[in-house]
């Protein structure tokens, strides 16, 4: 996936996660971490996700730390609500 940090594979910092986004919308490629809540599972994050509301699901990695020092989330995938 272009313009993200790899995962360290000897540590588990980063791991791919579901969650729901809270966004004006859904162009960029990754998220501050406060405005991403992560989910235990991808019927959960999907029964979770509310367009209307601007609360979309998805897939995401991380968290890893931006260039500026904050922790963001690398989106993976959109998901479709439910």
């Amino acid at each position: 996936m272009k313009g993200f940090v790899p995962p360290d594979a000897e540590t588990n910092v980063s791991q791919e996660h579901w969650a729901v986004i809270y966004m004006p919308g859904r162009n960029r490629q990754r998220y501050p971490a406060n405005c991403v809540r992560l989910m235990g599972s991808e019927e959960e994050a999907r029964a979770e996700g509310r367009p209307a509301q601007r609360l979309f699901p998805a897939r995401v990695l991380g968290p890893s730390k931006s260039s500026e020092g904050q922790e963001v989330y690398y989106l993976v995938e959109w998901l479709a609500p439910q």
